[in-house]
């Protein structure tokens, strides 16, 4: 790394000034269509992963249980999401899109498509493969990681 700019090219920063600056421009596209980036992304998990419960979903998003609740109230009060009991657990509801969603799944899908279309534009398609590869690396291992270290930490 180059000491006189040692941050221009760090990975860590970039990668976290390039997740925040497409997060920021995911705000706005959902803001426009009436959502928050947090409902879109239930809206999208759920279209791949029917049935999540609350608990689940609140770990994808990152977010407290009551959050997502909250979440979940407003999208079922839109009629886009609905919360079915599980059936071996009566404790549990499962989410589920409603009709409705589908469109809104699709415009998020067709963002998506365009988003990764500009970025072809930007990169050949061996660094995007590479660029993939390499952050799919990386995710396993702090996966692997983070999971070791908190059983280490509990004990087990």
């Amino acid at each position: 790394m180059n000491a006189a700019a040692p941050f221009d090219r760090d990975l860590l920063i970039l990668l976290h000034d390039v997740a925040r600056m497409l997060r920021t421009r995911f705000d706005q596209y959902a803001r426009v269509r009436g959502l928050t980036r947090a409902q879109a992304i239930i809206l999208a998990r759920l279209s791949r992963q029917p049935g999540l419960s609350q608990n689940e979903m609140a770990a994808i998003c990152e977010v407290e249980p009551i959050t997502v609740g909250r979440l979940i109230d407003r999208l079922e009060a839109r009629g886009l999401v609905e919360r079915r009991a599980d059936p071996s657990d009566r404790r549990i509801r499962r989410l589920h899109l409603l009709p409705a969603a589908e469109p809104i799944v699709a415009e998020i899908d067709a963002y998506r498509h365009e988003l990764n279309a500009e970025f072809a534009q930007l990169i050949p398609q061996d660094t995007h493969d590479a660029v993939v590869d390499a952050l799919i690396q990386i995710k396993n291992y702090v996966t692997a990681t983070d999971a070791g270290a908190r059983l280490a930490a509990a004990g087990e």
